[in-house]
């Protein structure tokens, strides 16, 4: 016998939506707790299982804090705006809007058919005005704050999208979405300076409950690095009286090094190809190769270049001059290369290259019949990446690394040719898009420069246009909108033009989390009050690959608004978890790429969503991939059939019965709502579920159908089955909804073991174990280990001095130091 999970999912997510039973108001009252799921792009093809798998923990989690009294925000939304919208109004001449808003209602229509209690009245979507409204509003704060602003840089150009992407969008030299291949150009773009706020983003990942490999994989991007700027003069070839130039800015050449005990190991420099004293240096007779090479690195991405193994490079023909040594030494003129390997971004885009102790300049110095130089003691060969003491390198020498660079940045200093320096790997945020779907960016262009627009005229609306690709020169398709271009101001007649990029899809997801504490105020993005009560999330689930995106964006956008005074925290996410990827049929992550996806509602149609939610969470740990395998969701359909039949026959009539509980099936209960409430806090939702299916399996051995057995069972089992528990709760003849339930409570002395294993020592060594109750006294555990035989054999004649005795822990027996022969 099998229950109708058709009938039993429509009518209670009915009943949920029509008593709003999740919807959540400010309650200063009750501790709240807020669950929140990365959300997902709108995608036309819908959910498949893959996406369930990671709303349902989620779920798990929100209704067995609300079963123990939380006031719990669970809400949903979009991050609607983004590139395959618009790839598809390209093609197909429908407005991303249409396609979007017909996305959204049949996500949402598939999870409310699989009962995540999500508070819909807080939903949102990025490319709603009522909401990118605010967007506009924080990147006015932003641009207030100077954290805004216009540069020309090397971009990442992507001919065929005609759109600048980011570094975390170009995958092996091709953008992410379509492969289409990807070069570098100078470009003028907007750029979010989070490099301000560097440090603390780096220093504040100790205060949140985050995957060590997610803090370290945002450390490592942030990239600190203590080291030195060391400055050297360029000699320039050309110059016709070929001597050293006078030290000024655009003649000075500063190199960033963390090791700066090593400038006496120097044997040659190299610029990144875009570094801007490239031109000013290379000299006549370079100039062409030179050129060449250049733009042979412009069509190389910046991650090709990272993982190149080939060293490739040219000369400039250009000498800097050691700032250490006299013209006449040897070492002193040292010649200027370009080279991939070295990007403009980090650091000063230059280093001053050690081939004797490092491996990639070695490399680069035995291509090109460069010399190398030792300048750390060891007896193996060159080059030595070690550690040891300081050689051939004057006041230097004998000195150990540490005390090396120390005194390094002393002498730099002294003799004004370099300064101790922090850097790091991490970049400004390149924050401008070519494109349509986005949102408009809030500047206007004028003879004053570039200005705000009024606050009072937000949102800025995109407009409709008649083609949403980009010109073949990169112009924004905005721009090829009059109306919208030209501005005029109503306050005092002043014209100007419009700024015509979009912003990245990461910018709404940089701060939707706020929105979600006030989603309908129509006056600030969200009140204070609302923000300080719910924020920072508690609980939030989403995928690894975007620690070095969304992630650190989040960060950097809570951390100005706090500064601002706009929000109480400075770290919007208090725990991080990452969930594992669901494997299709073929091994393979599910992907609509891959065609390996398994449709979320033909499955739930199936075998019903309950079945679904268990089987997700019973197929592994929650942060491991899981394989897909329909005959395992026949497997956990099986167990709730079990459960339905313990208190229905096949007439739907009630056989349980009102007895009390054997002691061991009470013993057992209280055990079981212990290690399900424990696993659930704990996201080991696979062990709490084979700690349900063995309960049952020993309720129906012994024959026990009280419903003091049954409800209890179906109340920590409503998380994950939450449809099928409703049902019976209420066939069961009680009153409310179980999901409002309060969780039951676990009797303390119901817990504890009859009999615990207890080792035995004698002097310390593990003689034997024994079977006690857990609070024994000394005396019992004593003379119960005197009989056992290994216990005797290692007592002998012996006196026992001392006993070391912890209950249900360990039993140390000492002997005396004088034996007995």
């Amino acid at each position: 016998m099998t229950y109708a999970h058709g009938e039993i999912e429509k009518k209670w997510q009915e009943k949920w939506e029509s008593a709003q039973t999740f919807k959540t108001d400010l309650d200063q009252k009750r501790p709240k707790y807020y669950a929140l799921d990365m959300f997902p792009y709108p995608s036309g093809v819908g959910l498949h299982v893959g996406h369930i798998a990671s709303y349902t923990p989620t779920d798990v989690v929100a209704r067995y804090k609300r079963s123990q009294g939380f006031n719990v925000l669970h809400p949903m939304g979009y991050d609607a705006f983004g590139l395959p919208a618009e790839q598809y109004a390209i093609q197909t001449g429908i407005h991303p809007e249409e396609t979007t808003k017909n996305a959204i209602e049949n996500f949402r229509r598939q999870l409310k058919a699989y009962g995540i209690s999500f508070d819909w009245s807080r939903e949102v979507s990025t490319c709603d005005p009522s909401f990118y409204r605010w967007t506009q509003f924080i990147f006015l704060k932003l641009f207030e704050r100077g954290l805004a602003y216009q540069k020309e840089v090397p971009v990442n150009w992507c001919p065929q999208l005609r759109t600048v992407l980011a570094n975390e969008e170009v995958v092996d030299g091709k953008s992410e979405r379509g492969g289409h291949p990807v070069v570098r150009l100078p470009m003028k773009q907007w750029m979010l300076k989070i490099t301000e706020y560097a440090e603390r983003l780096l220093n504040d990942l100790d205060k949140v409950d985050w995957p060590e490999r997610t803090k370290e994989g945002q450390r490592n991007w942030i990239g600190k690095s203590e080291g030195a700027n060391v400055d050297f003069l360029v000699e320039l070839s050309d110059s016709s009286k070929n001597q050293i130039q006078q030290r000024s800015n655009h003649k000075k050449l500063t190199v960033f090094t963390t090791r700066p005990d090593t400038l006496f190991g120097v044997s040659f420099i190299v610029l990144a190809p875009e570094h801007p004293l490239v031109a000013q240096i290379t000299t006549s007779q370079q100039k062409s190769v030179v050129e060449s090479y250049c733009h042979q690195v412009s069509h190389r991405s910046e991650v090709e270049r990272k993982s190149s193994t080939e060293k490739t490079g040219v000369f400039t023909g250009a000498y800097a001059h050691h700032p250490l040594l006299s013209e006449e030494e040897p070492q002193a003129k040292i010649p200027i290369w370009i080279a991939d390997y070295v990007l403009m971004d980090y650091g000063t885009g230059a280093i001053m290259a050690v081939p004797g102790h490092d491996q990639r300049d070695f490399d680069f110095a035995k291509k090109f019949s460069l010399p190398v130089f030792r300048v750390v003691e060891s007896e193996q060969p060159l080059p030595f990446e070690g550690e040891g003491v300081m050689v051939h390198s004057r006041f230097l020498n004998g000195l150990e690394k540490n005390a090396a660079i120390e005194r390094m940045k002393v002498e730099l200093e002294k003799l004004h040719c370099g300064e101790r320096k922090v850097t790091y790997k991490l970049r400004d945020w390149l924050f401008s898009r070519q494109r349509y779907w986005g949102e408009p960016i809030p500047i206007i262009h004028n003879q004053e420069g570039s200005v705000p627009v009024p606050m009072e005229e937000l949102p800025v609306l995109l407009p409709q246009v008649a083609d949403y690709e980009p010109t073949e020169k990169g112009e924004p398709p905005l721009a090829r909108v009059p109306e919208f271009v030209n501005y005029k101001s109503k306050e005092n007649d002043r014209v100007g033009q419009r700024e015509t990029d979009t912003m990245p899809g990461s910018a709404g997801s940089s701060w939707y989390f706020l929105r979600y504490t006030d989603p309908k105020n129509s006056f600030l993005p969200f009140a204070f009050e609302n923000q300080k009560y719910w924020m920072p999330v508690d609980l939030y689930i989403g995928g690894a690959e975007h620690t070095v995106g969304h992630l650190l964006y989040s960060r950097f956008w809570q951390k100005v608004l706090f500064d601002i005074g706009l929000v109480s925290h400075d770290e919007p996410f208090l725990k991080l978890a990452h969930q594992g990827s669901v494997l299709g049929p073929d091994g393979q992550r599910m992907s609509k790429s891959r065609g390996n996806v398994v449709n979320a509602d033909e499955v739930r149609l199936s075998y019903g969503a309950d079945a679904i939610r268990l089987y997700i969470c019973f197929l592994g740990p929650h942060d491991k991939d899981k394989p897909w395998a329909d005959s395992g969701i026949e497997g956990v359909k099986r167990f709730l059939d079990r459960i339905w039949r313990l208190a229905f026959d096949e007439q739907q009539q009630v056989v349980c019965d009102e007895s009390p509980l054997p002691f061991a099936v009470k013993k057992l209960l209280n055990k079981t709502i212990k290690k399900v409430s424990e696993d659930i806090e704990a996201l080991h939702f696979n062990t709490a579920i084979s700690a349900m299916m063995i309960y049952v399996n020993e309720i129906y051995k012994l024959g026990c159908r009280s419903r003091l057995a049954i409800l209890p069972l179906l109340q920590i089992l409503m998380p994950f089955a939450p449809h099928l528990t409703e049902e019976m709760w209420f066939l069961l003849g009680q009153q409310g909804f179980i999901s409002l339930a309060p969780w039951p409570q676990v009797d303390p002395t119901m817990v504890l073991d009859d009999e615990v294993t207890l080792a035995v020592q004698v002097n310390g060594k593990t003689r034997g174990t024994l079977q006690i109750s857990p609070g024994a006294e000394e005396a019992q555990a004593v003379s119960l280990a005197k009989k056992i035989p290994t216990v005797q054999n290692a007592i002998g004649e012996n006196q026992i001095s001392k006993v070391i005795y912890k209950p249900s822990l360990i039993l140390n027996l000492i002997l005396s130091k004088e034996t007995k022969k």
